[in-house]
């Protein structure tokens, strides 16, 4: 990693944040706008979740990739490919005239994110690895970029639903992505080095990630215990067998399995996974509570969730940087989780005739606050091990762990609100305990979470130690 300090590394990460937040937001503008999607283009009830699935299946499954390029071909000139990309795919999905169109427009948008997202991690850690306090809070911006992306994408994806119309919310990305492009010459350059990609394992890894997600998507349609999806997950198990037995035969794996050992790497993905599967379904059916249940309308909905922004961005810029500092990863990320599983609790007791002021927002504030205190963190501990040649790939992973874990989440928790009467329209109390139920199974993951991080995550002055023992044994290996 190079010394020198870039002047412009502020203005730079001004870039890379706006990249995220623009990433995660794609996951969600969508939300408001299907109902006027399926009227437009003749969407099924039963395709109407691609519209979202397709976006997040190709953008979780091909992370892995977009880390390895970064790093073989320069982060930069990824960056760069990435944004081009998700123009692309913007300009078919808001022109698009059928459900399929719509489809393979999200797809596209979902190859140019799964570029966008790791070599934007990278250039962040070789911009600030400089400064240890610097990099906490470059961090702290960046990630609060996410779950604000998250939740803006619902408030705007209501505000151009109202009042404009729903091709808007592709519409968007093509002015915000010229101008991140033309912004790149902030970014900092580096040559592409030798080394080659692994496809066999690319295609592994995705098809196998991609068909995990799809079988249980469809479960609730086919049935948990059906033939079809048995053999859904059974593919997808071996699929991703075969990814861990290629990552060990290859020359040059996608994930050489060594990095692993990178401290805190396990235990941090396995904190974001669980991370996601609990706060994006959390918001989810909350826009869904608002809405069906409380009658509010798609901007009105949007709008109820904007404290929940406020908080994010405010603990996540000012306080948990702070806090990281004074307590290490191990202790947020545990208490971040079982904040956000209480806040969870407490949203799963809403009544059919609940009000947003008493049921909604106090509720949503103690999740959000358990969010801000999880997430910087845990993309810390699973980034900070990583030598500068594979950092592109341990941001592939942890942006991989939490957008399957999100999906996956999602899917499995719709499952159960359904079960519970969520598909009961019109039916207040049918509808409340399906979404609390919802609700109760995100508490559940999130309590899972925080217990086994306080368990499992080895501590911020373990690590130091441990790294301090291997040093003289790494001089020793130096030439003289």
């Amino acid at each position: 990693m190079s010394s020198t300090v870039n002047p412009r590394r502020w203005w730079a990460l001004t870039v890379l944040a706006a990249a995220q937040f623009m990433v995660i937001m794609d996951t969600s503008i969508i939300g408001v706008a299907l109902p006027e999607m399926q009227k437009d283009l003749g969407f099924t009830q039963g395709e109407l979740q691609w519209v979202f699935n397709a976006y997040v299946v190709v953008f979780g499954g091909l992370l892995l990739l977009g880390g390895r390029l970064s790093d073989l071909l320069g982060a930069r000139r990824i960056f760069v490919t990435g944004w081009a990309v998700m123009i692309g795919g913007s300009v078919l999905a808001a022109a698009a005239q059928t459900a399929w169109v719509e489809i393979a427009g999200r797809a596209v948008q979902g190859v140019g994110g799964a570029l966008i997202a790791p070599s934007a991690m990278t250039l962040l850690m070789m911009l600030f690895m400089h400064d240890p306090k610097e990099l906490g809070k470059a961090m702290a911006l960046y990630g609060a970029a996410a779950p604000a992306g998250g939740t803006a994408g619902v408030f705007l994806g209501g505000v151009f639903t109202e009042w404009a119309a729903w091709q808007w919310v592709f519409v968007i990305y093509i002015p915000i992505g010229l101008a991140t492009l033309a912004a790149t010459r902030l970014l900092p350059d580096v040559a592409a080095r030798r080394g080659s990609v692994d496809v066999l394992g690319a295609v592994a890894v995705t098809a196998g990630l991609a068909l995990a997600v799809f079988a249980v998507v469809r479960a609730p349609e086919t049935g948990w215990g059906s033939t079809a999806t048995i053999l859904q997950l059974a593919g997808a198990a071996a699929l991703l067998t075969l990814f861990l037995l290629l990552q060990k035969s290859v020359r040059e794996p996608l994930m050489p399995l060594a990095i692993w050992r990178v401290p805190r790497l396990g235990s941090a993905n396995l904190a974001m996974t669980l991370l996601g599967a609990a706060w994006i379904p959390m918001w989810y059916f909350l826009n869904l509570y608002l809405q069906q249940v409380l009658g509010y309308g798609a901007f009105a909905s949007g709008a109820a969730l904007l404290p929940m922004t406020v908080l994010l961005m405010i603990f996540m810029t000012a306080v948990t940087a702070r806090l990281m500092a004074k307590v290490g990863a191990k202790r947020l990320v545990g208490t971040g989780l079982l904040v956000l599983a209480a806040g969870l609790v407490w949203l799963a007791a809403v009544p059919p005739t609940g009000t947003f002021l008493v049921d909604v927002l106090p509720a949503s504030l103690v999740a959000a606050l358990g969010m801000s205190l999880a997430y910087i963190p845990a993309m810390i501990a699973a980034m900070s091990g990583a030598p500068q040649e594979q950092a592109g790939l341990a941001s592939g992973i942890v942006n991989t762990t939490y957008n399957v874990g999100s999906a996956l989440g999602l899917a499995a928790l719709t499952a159960v609100a359904m079960s519970q009467g969520a598909d009961q329209l019109g039916n207040l109390p049918e509808l409340t305990n399906g979404f609390s139920a919802a609700f109760t199974g995100a508490a559940v993951i999130a309590a899972v979470g925080g217990v086994v991080t306080l368990l499992v995550m080895k501590s911020d002055k373990r690590v130091a130690a441990e790294a301090a023992a291997q040093a003289p044994a790494e001089s020793e290996k130096l030439p003289a």
